[in-house]
């Protein structure tokens, strides 16, 4: 029997991986991608079986039923991990931009090139279709990956990483411990201390998943804590476009991270929009629950509590605030969301400029349900994650987020001794066209 490889093993592989990903051709990648699509497809019953010992695994746990809903996987699904995957293929080559060029001299020429950032650690709960997304990803991107699941979807989760890495080890040139996968919590501890040979940590899951992560690691973290994500239905607002758009925000896939957990509505217009919208939620049996303003418009309702604002459900339930004007409905947004995703519906186009300007969120949108913000959704062919970090990747993280740059100075046998002292050269920092 094989021996397990330790976390630091597994890492130094992946290091390994990563330099020669880092000059791979893109043909050769996503010939690989090719590969790992059609053994996605061609797995199909094989993921499905799987998935069923997890299922019986959660509900035996009596894991949460949001997370059972992103857990689950059917036909559909394994279908959309390939085509998700060829939409990464299509997508151009992340790798070897040029992003500047700047003539510093005749004959001394400074470019900044996109780069791979190195080896990705990532890690997420519950979702399955998670695995396809990140590693197609990081792969693309020239990045070599550990991946680490929730024990609930342990079997999905080990069988599509079988089919990847049996998939891509078809193809020549690609290095071996480009995806590779770790599966228990004390890993994850030691993959926190992998700082010299992992680059980054990408974590999905709950706000304390993600703060510990955070408070237990020198390797940078790039990811979203909470998805407490907006509607506001504006006084300017077309109502039956405003209860489509809010109905989708909610009821689309609830358990999702940019589904709308808390719905703003102007005092102008709650009375004629509160009714039928509260009625279409209550015959989807989502728990309401509203401040006083809009408890005297709907009395039944049960009275929201402060936590309820700063809360994520991810769920069947929605809290309701009757706001005076739209600065307001900005202030609140800006105090109790996570910096995920919140839309405004208005017809006027000065108003929703001035909340797409102010709201401080990774994706801020103007009459579109707020599940809209996804990195498929978005063209950026699939996501990594959700980042509301002000770093260098915010919002859906695709290909672009998971490169970094370098500069290239190319001389002629320039010195610095020559742009010192009294008759110093002096520099022409003229700015080229990109090639």
């Amino acid at each position: 029997m094989t021996a397990e490889k330790t976390v630091s093993e597994i890492s130094s592989i992946a290091k390994a991986a990563s330099l020669q990903l880092a000059h791979l051709s893109v043909d050769i990648k996503n010939r690989a991608l090719e590969e790992v699509a059609s053994a996605i497809e061609g797995g199909c019953s094989s993921i499905l079986q799987a998935n069923v010992k997890d299922l019986e695994f959660a509900q035996n746990e009596n894991i949460s039923g949001p997370l059972i809903a992103r857990l689950r996987l059917n036909e559909n699904k394994i279908m959309g991990m390939a085509k998700g995957i060829r939409s990464v293929i299509s997508l151009e080559d992340p790798v070897g931009q040029q992003q500047m060029a700047i003539e510093m001299d005749e004959g001394l020429t400074l470019y900044r090139v996109t780069c791979p950032i190195g080896v990705i650690g990532a890690i997420f709960e519950s979702r399955p279709d998670a695995v396809p997304q990140i590693s197609s990803l990081c792969f693309k991107s020239g990045n070599a990956v550990i991946l680490k699941g929730g024990r609930e979807a342990q079997h999905s989760n080990k069988m599509i990483v079988s089919l990847i890495t049996d998939a891509i080890d078809k193809v020549d040139g690609v290095p071996t411990g480009s995806v590779q996968m770790i599966k228990t919590r004390s890993e994850v501890a030691d993959m926190l201390k992998e700082e010299k040979n992992i680059n980054l940590i990408v974590p999905r899951g709950s706000n304390d998943f993600v703060k510990y992560i955070q408070e237990n690691t020198r390797i940078p973290v790039l990811g979203h804590s909470e998805g407490i994500c907006h509607g506001y239905i504006d006084s300017k607002a077309d109502l039956d476009k405003a209860i489509s758009i809010v109905l989708d925000s909610k009821l689309q896939y609830p358990a999702a991270c940019n589904a709308m957990e808390t719905l703003l509505v102007h005092e102008d217009i709650a009375q004629g929009i509160l009714l039928p919208l509260v009625k279409q939620f209550r015959l989807q049996n989502v728990e309401l629950v509203g401040c006083d303003h809009t408890r005297k418009i709907i009395p039944d309702m049960k009275p929201a509590v402060e936590a309820d604002w700063d809360t994520e459900y991810t769920d069947l339930k929605l809290s309701i605030m009757v706001v005076h004007k739209l600065q307001e409905a900005i202030k609140f947004i800006n105090t109790y969301g996570s910096g995920h995703t919140d839309t405004i519906v208005t017809e006027e186009a000065s108003r929703a400029e001035r909340f797409l300007n102010e709201v401080d969120s990774s994706s801020v949108l103007w009459n579109a349900s707020t599940r809209f913000a996804d990195g498929f959704r978005f063209g950026l062919g699939a996501e990594i994650g959700i980042s509301t970090n002000k770093t260098h990747a915010r919002g859906p993280v695709g290909l672009d987020g998971l490169v970094i740059y370098k500069y290239k100075l190319i001389g002629t046998g320039q010195t610095v001794a020559e742009y010192s002292g009294d008759n110093a050269r002096e520099f022409k920092h003229k700015q080229l066209p990109i090639s």
